[in-house]
């Protein structure tokens, strides 16, 4: 519902501002918030965190580099594996913002400012998920507790109780993890008691561990987006992750739209069950689910941030609009709409051998690797026509040359990934097996 706040605000003379909040490094990629916010006449405010100041000043000095039009930038410290760890350090930074900018807007890039971008907003008066939804889309334990009927039996293990945690009732193969990080870290499969012991031994002793029964079959995740309580656009994705073939989940790839037509309402439909438990209001959230052999969805996990990896660009490749212009609009009150899929869209991360990363050999006509690993900006990734033949649109070497490559066992390991689109799914297939054919990455 609308804070009556948000209509009362009366100009002061103070400029307008926005806040960004989140891994510098995602709002470095996707620049198009920085451009759209630029163009509103809006100050860009960013939160981050302290790890990222070297990389944050170097950008920002540069006028060639979306970065450069971010107004004011404020690092935060804390331990992603403590919840609440950025919370004082983002209240005391806006403290400071609020009495020199009016700010009209708040929104959470990533993952681990998400929670305290909500108290931001609620103090500010200005739209946002809402505080239940803002605390619980950043504690998975919680998520459980909202909406238990969409969630595989678990176990939550407070810091403290690893020793004396009653797992009897625990069934396997089960998935272990930690109830507050981002991009599976920490998540991995165990298949016995001996195992789910040394497993819950290796976290932090602060962090609360979730233990759940790994529910078997495929996985997607539905990105919704939320005006004033009501969806305005829902749209599933097909996934794979490593826990086809290893005990980790690091996603290889994402499908926009769907091919799974026999899925598609009962994941929208369980997602909106999960948005009215938790009460959210506006934004954009991610959810990830996996369907078992009853066909009944299963929530893995929800977050009320951008959609990850680069699932932004296969929208707008998908639908030939980009989405960050209607996220925006969302957070400042303002109408927003978006169109339904019109191509068959596909980024895939490649499996690399371990070594130094000395080379991306890529034969394709008319397409090259571009090596961003260096400056951290993605390019701008063009979508095609909708009757467009079966097409590779880019290569992307996320790592720099010299890099470690080590086995995957978090989204951070990756080192390639590649986007494709074509009018059909089969089409799509065939696609990604010629892109996969003609990729090598060269290991010294």
């Amino acid at each position: 519902m609308t804070d009556p706040r948000l209509d009362a605000r009366i100009p002061d003379g103070r400029p307008e501002a926005f806040i960004l909040t989140g891994s510098f490094p995602v709002i470095r990629r996707n620049p198009l918030y920085l451009t759209e916010l630029s163009g509103r006449g809006l100050k860009i405010l960013v939160i981050t965190a302290e790890s990222y100041r070297e990389q944050a000043t170097t950008a920002m000095a540069d006028t060639s580099n979306p970065a450069s039009q971010i107004t004011e930038i404020a690092y935060v410290t804390g331990d992603f594996t403590v919840q609440g760890a950025f919370v004082a350090g983002a209240v005391a930074r806006t403290a400071v913002w609020r009495e020199r900018y009016t700010i009209v807007g708040a929104y959470a890039v990533g993952d681990y400012l998400a929670e305290p971008t909500g108290l931001l907003a609620d103090g500010l008066g200005v739209r946002s998920p809402g505080l239940r939804a803002s605390r619980a889309c950043r504690s998975k334990y919680l998520q459980r507790w909202y909406a238990p009927d969409l969630s595989p039996a678990s176990l939550t293990v407070p810091a403290g109780e690893r020793e004396s945690a009653d797992l009897a009732a625990v069934r396997f193969p089960a998935v272990v993890k930690p109830a507050s990080r981002a991009s599976s870290s920490g998540v991995e499969t165990v298949e016995d008691v001996a195992a789910l012991r040394r497993g819950l031994a290796a976290y932090p002793d602060h962090e609360v561990v979730l233990v759940e029964e790994k529910v078997i079959g495929p996985e997607f995740s539905v990105e919704s987006l939320v005006r004033e309580g009501r969806v305005i656009f829902a749209s599933v994705t097909d996934k794979v992750t490593t826990d086809s073939h290893a005990h980790t989940f690091v996603e290889m790839a994402h499908s926009v739209p769907s091919a799974r037509e026999d899925l598609r309402e009962g994941l929208l439909a369980a997602n909106h069950r999960l948005l009215d438990a938790l009460a959210f209001e506006n934004g954009i959230t991610h959810s990830e689910w996996r369907v078992g052999g009853d066909g009944r969805p299963r929530l893995m996990e929800v977050a009320a941030r951008t959609p990850g990896d680069g699932l932004l660009t296969l929208y707008q490749l998908a639908t030939g609009r980009p989405l960050e212009p209607e996220i925006l609009r969302v957070a400042l009150g303002e109408p927003a709409d978006y169109p339904p899929a019109r191509r068959y869209t596909r980024q895939v991360y490649l499996e690399h051998p371990p070594g130094i990363l000395e080379d991306v050999v890529l034969d394709w006509p008319g397409v090259r690797p571009e090596w961003i690993g260096d400056s951290g900006v993605w390019p701008d990734i063009k979508p095609g026509a909708p009757g467009d033949e079966p097409t590779l649109r880019a290569v992307l070497v996320l790592l720099a040359r010299g890099s470690s490559l080590v086995p995957l066992s978090s989204s951070d390991d990756r080192s390639v990934t590649f986007f494709i689109d074509a009018p059909t799914p089969d089409a799509l297939d065939a696609l990604e097996r010629r892109v996969r054919g003609a990729i090598r990455i060269v290991t010294g």
